[in-house]
């Protein structure tokens, strides 16, 4: 449990936010029979990458708002990498990456992940050494009080530091930057609706908890527009 005084204004990323899409088990083993056919015709050699852009940024004590017909989002359970100086990990940060529940990831899922608001954030960051064995952490989701998903670090197809590592080939992350380890899907998906990767979902009315021993929660109201 996080005993740390909590700063008067609420923690915001300071740089640009990118998520990582496959790289999770789940979720690779339900897209890689596709990864052979049109438009790519092979598996991804570099992790995939997309940004969360400032409008999504809601800081701690925010409810998610559903607006434009959105009734229900996928609870995206994750862990972000805040970058310090000299490409080292500064601290870590428990998110949410909500989306509006999709089916494609061929093209950059902009109308469904950039929406305003649909970045949860924590009241505060934890320093990325206070915790040792990062491989075997594990993430809980719980909606109204029940337990909806477990995300273990464990099931990373890309580890902590060959994410940081392969990212590093092609782009420089820059201090206050943050990146997301990925999110995946429920066990279940892998049948009967493999097509859309389902992940646990919420509606209005619904509260939403994302907790890792050791680390500041976050916690979120979902609720329809005025």
């Amino acid at each position: 449990m996080q005993t740390d005084r909590w700063p008067l204004t609420p923690w915001q990323p300071r740089g640009t936010v990118y998520g990582s899409l496959l790289n999770f088990q789940t979720e690779w083993a339900i897209w890689a029979p596709r990864m052979n056919a049109d438009p790519y015709k092979a598996p991804p050699q570099a992790p995939v990458l997309y940004v969360k852009s400032a409008n999504t940024f809601s800081p701690a004590g925010q409810d998610l708002v559903l607006q434009d017909g959105v009734t229900e989002v996928d609870i995206g359970a994750t862990l972000g990498l805040v970058m310090g100086a000299a490409g080292q990990v500064e601290s870590v940060a428990l998110l949410c990456d909500w989306s509006v529940p999709h089916a494609s990831y061929y093209r950059p899922p902009v109308k469904f992940r950039c929406r305003d608001g649909y970045l949860g954030l924590p009241e505060q960051t934890t320093p990325f050494g206070r915790l040792s064995n990062w491989a075997s952490l594990s993430i809980e989701t719980r909606r109204n009080g029940e337990q909806v998903q477990t995300l273990s670090l464990r099931d990373m197809v890309r580890p902590i530091d060959r994410l940081l590592a392969d990212v590093g080939e092609f782009m420089t992350l820059q201090p206050g930057d943050v990146l997301m380890v990925g999110t995946d899907c429920l066990p279940g998906s892998l049948q009967g609706r493999a097509d859309e990767g389902m992940r646990p979902r919420a509606q209005a009315g619904d509260t939403v908890e994302i907790s890792a021993p050791g680390l500041c929660s976050m916690r979120v109201q979902v609720r329809a527009a005025a």
